[in-house]
């Protein structure tokens, strides 16, 4: 794997912030010639407002019924490969324990499941430290990262997920996470088991 790839992507666990929403304004001004100056109402300067759409807020920290607290990275990109590091963390007062891979799903604007095969494993961005039981006391962590590429073929459908779903295990109330996932035309996804520290 890439050093710089590794690095990047351990960076942002320090980076576990939320996504803003962006406005753009755009005026206008006309600048008459000095015989057509007359006196005009008061009013606002006409302008033009130009509105993107907003990026998804991230959700509030929350304490699940499992006793688990789940946040997600911003996107580390390398040589057209993306991953994002999700970390759980024990918010409940006795330990819990936490063993093999997080339960994922890649969802649509709508909050649709979409189509995507995961696989397990190691993968361009992060090395699998394969699965293992650990005992998380109160406050302490647990990392994963989710790998793509977005690599693009001729004469395939693009796919895009906006969201991603994160539960500690199957069966467990995901937490959904704003992360633009542009998959290209793999629509594949690697994923590593929950560590306490990734592999270098």
């Amino acid at each position: 794997m890439h050093r710089r790839a590794r690095v990047g992507l351990l960076a942002g666990l320090l980076l576990l912030t939320a996504c803003g929403t962006e406005s753009a304004a755009v005026t206008n001004h006309s600048r008459p010639s000095i015989t057509e100056i007359t006196p005009r109402p008061l009013g606002p300067t006409p302008f033009t407002t130009v509105h993107p759409d907003p990026t998804p807020a991230p959700p509030r920290p929350t304490c699940s019924a499992a006793g688990v607290s789940i946040s997600v990275g911003p996107v580390d990109a390398a040589l057209g490969h993306r991953a994002v590091v999700v970390k759980l963390t024990n918010c409940r007062s006795t330990p819990i324990s936490v063993d093999g891979y997080p339960d994922i799903a890649v969802l649509s604007a709508d909050r649709r499941a979409m189509n995507v095969t995961i696989t397990r494993g190691t993968s361009y961005m992060a090395i699998d430290p394969g699965p293992a039981k650990l005992l998380l006391r109160k406050g302490e962590s647990a990392l994963a990262a989710i790998s793509w590429s977005n690599t693009v073929e001729a004469g395939a459908d693009k796919a895009s997920g906006t969201y991603v779903a994160v539960a500690r295990t199957k069966g467990e109330h995901p937490t959904v996470w704003p992360v633009d996932t542009d998959l290209g035309t793999t629509a594949k996804l690697s994923l590593t088991a929950w560590c306490r520290t990734f592999p270098t």
